[in-house]
């Protein structure tokens, strides 16, 4: 008896479709295999190549304050507002790398920068011009690597999961979590080993260890090139190009009623029914005499749905300044606190932004394995609740760490005057500097749902092809948020500073008021956290687990 071994056309069609990921090729440009390729063994060597990346980044940046108004010399203010704008300038680099890499070349050889951090040529003991010129050459060719990388890998992380398999759907959901979940862990790492580094050793060392780091990861990563799926789904036109095409032929079309206007081809099921930007359907319009290519409906659409998001991205940049003073005016507070542990240890200031990752890696696996299910069987949806509310209840653990900095201050200025010293700013005020650990605590939670939130949102809310671009609009918030810290710092310097008078900033803290730039801060998160919610209200999502 013989057995049929004939395939139809159609089976072939179907097997392939099971076993071949659409849009999708290998490291030779051939169709991913689904089981061979991508998922969670992907996803686990880039996100290695992140933590890499992070530790490098992090061994550098967490104590500069300390490096800034110790050996260069800096005041408070003048070293503040330095760290704001280099780390807005390596927030705001990417937004370029994305451009190139989803306009011109593949993902991929945008990001194999590789931090180059040779700072270790600035001595601790010296600080003269030639040093400082190699220490800040060195520090931004870090925001230059930074721009290639940070666009880029996260996207390429998320693509290594099918959004049309229902099951990797779910595993891209959890995929942000775990990605921030191991970023801090390896900052809690960091922390503990480059502040004693860094302190107690040398900064030459603490500085040279993350370019070793680097070139290790940078290894890694080459080894998994077999196994990564590669997006083939792209567009010809960047994202500001687009949009630019898209107001320049609007304006071009301006006199013709918007009842005339073409259905045209069919728009992106994603990408419709954007009202308020409804004068942007003139686009589409043919107009005689033009030689430029008239845009599709899907890229009018594309450009609506951009100018959709730019509302939540603006009312997140104050939560963005308060991110910067974490890493400042916080270890600044810290640095005038009692840190002994026994009598001959000191707690170096920026060891306690350790805190704030063990919240965020304590909270992390409670939210992704215990809130999500919970909340996912109430609401229905792949993410338990939507990442616009994530990103409002992170908003709102903002506000409440910058209203516990405020009263901390309070009470450390009322310490100081208490006994005398507030003309003596190198005597230590007897209070513990464990009073600084709520805010910090609180500012970790507010990470895990406003930071990691936003990741999720920008990356989905784009069009695929601008996946890139959307994780680089997110970056560029903290971006922004660092240089309008700086200039709000130098703006209150100036009008509350002067001859005879002590600054918010004063370099004698005990003659400083960060309580009032707290207050400061609070009251500005409060309002734009109220317009926030106006425009998540009103926000029209590109994906039903959005709002």
């Amino acid at each position: 008896m013989s057995i049929s071994t004939d395939i139809s056309e159609e089976e072939i069609q179907l097997l392939n479709s099971n076993t071949t990921v659409e849009d999708s090729v290998d490291h030779k440009g051939r169709p991913s295999n689904r089981l061979e390729s991508g998922r969670w063994k992907s996803a686990f060597l880039i996100i290695g190549v992140e933590v890499a990346e992070r530790f490098a980044f992090y061994g550098i940046t967490l104590n500069l304050i300390t490096y800034l108004t110790g050996p260069l010399g800096q005041s408070s203010a003048t070293g503040v507002a330095s760290l704001n704008v280099w780390y807005g300038t390596a927030s705001l680099l990417p937004l370029l790398g994305a451009f190139v890499a989803d306009s011109y070349i593949a993902i991929l050889p945008s990001f194999y920068s590789c931090h180059t951090q040779n700072a270790s040529n600035a001595k601790e003991s010296c600080s003269s011009r030639l040093q400082i010129i190699l220490f800040y050459l060195s520090l931004y060719l870090v925001a230059v690597a930074q721009g290639g990388h940070k666009p880029c890998i996260q996207a390429f992380g998320a693509d290594q999961f099918d959004s049309r398999d229902p099951e990797e759907m779910k595993a891209k959901s959890s995929f942000f979590n775990w990605w921030y979940f191991t970023i801090v862990a390896i900052n809690t790492v960091t922390i503990s080993i480059f502040n004693y580094i860094q302190d107690n050793l040398g900064w030459g060392l603490g500085f040279g260890i993350p370019c070793i780091v680097m070139v290790l990861a940078l290894i890694v990563f080459l080894l998994g090139t077999t196994t990564y799926r590669f997006s083939r789904k792209g567009y010809d036109k960047s994202l500001s190009v687009k949009i630019g095409l898209a107001f320049r032929k609007t304006f071009r079309n301006r006199r013709i009623s918007t009842s005339k206007v073409s259905a045209g081809e069919e728009a992106d099921e994603r990408m419709q029914d954007y009202q308020q930007f409804k004068s942007l359907d003139k686009t589409s319009l043919a107009s005689r005499g033009l030689e430029e290519e008239i845009s599709t409906t899907n890229e009018v659409e594309e450009g609506k749905g951009i100018l959709e998001i730019l509302p939540i991205w603006g009312t997140c940049l104050v939560f963005a300044i308060v991110y910067a003073q974490a890493f400042t005016l916080f270890t600044e507070q810290g640095v005038t606190m009692d840190r002994s542990i026994g009598p001959n240890f000191k707690v170096p200031a920026a060891s306690l932004l350790a805190f704030t990752s063990l919240s965020t890696v304590i909270l992390i696996p409670i939210y992704d394995r215990v809130l999500v299910p919970f909340a996912r069987a109430i609401t229905r949806k792949p993410s338990g609740i939507t990442m616009l509310q994530r990103i409002g209840t992170g908003l709102v653990f903002s506000i409440l760490s910058v209203v516990i900095a405020a009263v901390v201050e309070m009470k450390r200025l009322k310490t100081a005057r208490k006994y005398g010293l507030v003309d003596m700013p190198d005597v230590v005020v007897p209070m513990s500097i464990w009073w600084l650990i709520p805010q910090y605590l609180f500012f970790g939670i507010a990470e895990v749902f406003a930071y990691v939130g936003l990741q999720e949102f920008f990356y989905d809310q784009v069009p695929s092809g601008l996946r890139s671009t959307g994780l680089a609009l997110y970056l560029s918030i903290f971006g922004v948020g660092s240089f309008l810290s700086s200039f709000l710092i130098s703006a209150i310097e100036k009008a509350t500073g002067g001859e005879g008078r002590d600054s918010w900033f004063s370099d004698n803290l005990n003659r400083a008021h960060l309580d009032y730039f707290y207050w400061l801060l609070a009251a500005l998160s409060t309002v734009t956290f109220i317009a926030f919610l106006y425009y998540a209200r009103s926000y029209n999502s590109n994906c039903k687990n959005a709002v």
